[in-house]
This record gives structure tokens, C-alpha cells and sequence, in this order.
């Protein structure tokens, strides 16, 4: 394990909650810390409202590609968190895992999704202050 705190982000799909979290941890952590995101059945792209409510805040995911759950991305991370979906991570000693309870943007407009992108900033404002402690 490297002095880097590692992140996985799991979703069943991959196309929306896990990708924006991954995105705005990258975005407010820099290189501090390894992103990952992953799904148990990804999708074939990103949520397309999920692309243009990161994009409102100067983040472009629209590159980024839904990934399969593999039980190496959950070894290699520190920090395992699930997103509200019931995914059912392979457990291994010493991780942190959580999960976040969140509404699915599936299917939604842009203006769902705001609130959505909205709370999983805030979360990851608090994961970031523990994770880097000033």
C-alpha cells in the first residue's frame, strides 16, 4: 500500500453516482489520492446528465468509461464505498468500508441530478478532511 490514501467508488452501473464521486474526489484532492470507480453490471457509457451536471462545474467526465467491480480494485483501495445501490463488495480485513445512501440519477434530467452531484460533493468535502487531515 503506497502513503497515498486509496478511494474505490462502487455503483451497480458505474455511469452516474460513483463516476461523480470519483470525479470530484480527483477534482478537490488533486494527486493526493488514488481514485477508482467501479460497478458490478457497468453500463455502456457515463449518464449523459450526469456528464453535463459535472460539467456546470467546470469537471469533464464525458472521456470516462463505466468499469467492471474487480476484487484486485477493492485490495488496492483503503476506502471502499458503495453508493446506495446494495452492491455486495468482496470484505477484506482492514478497509473502511461505507456507504452512501444516495437517489439513483438514472433516467433523470440534469436538474435531478444537481442535488445528487450536490451531496456527493458534500460528502466528499468530509471524506477529504479526514482522509488529509489539515
Amino acid at each position: 500500500m503506497s502513503d497515498k490514501p486509496s478511494v474505490l467508488f462502487v455503483c451497480v452501473h458505474n455511469a452516474g453516482r460513483s463516476q461523480m464521486a470519483a470525479a470530484w474526489l480527483t477534482h478537490l484532492a488533486g494527486d493526493r489520492v488514488e481514485v477508482r470507480s467501479a460497478g458490478s453490471a457497468p453500463a455502456e457509457t457515463v449518464n449523459p446528465a450526469v456528464v453535463a451536471a459535472m460539467l456546470e462545474e467546470g469537471i469533464d467526465i464525458s472521456a470516462e468509461i463505466p468499469k467492471v467491480l474487480t476484487t484486485d480494485a477493492v485490495k488496492e483501495s483503503d476506502v471502499v464505498i458503495t453508493m446506495g445501490c446494495g452492491d455486495v463488495c468482496p470484505v477484506f480485513p482492514g478497509k473502511r468500508y461505507e456507504d452512501w445512501v444516495l437517489e439513483d440519477p438514472a433516467g433523470q434530467g440534469v436538474e435531478a441530478v444537481r442535488p445528487i452531484r450536490d451531496t456527493i460533493r458534500t460528502h466528499i468535502e468530509e471524506l477529504l478532511s479526514e482522509l488529509l487531515p489539515a
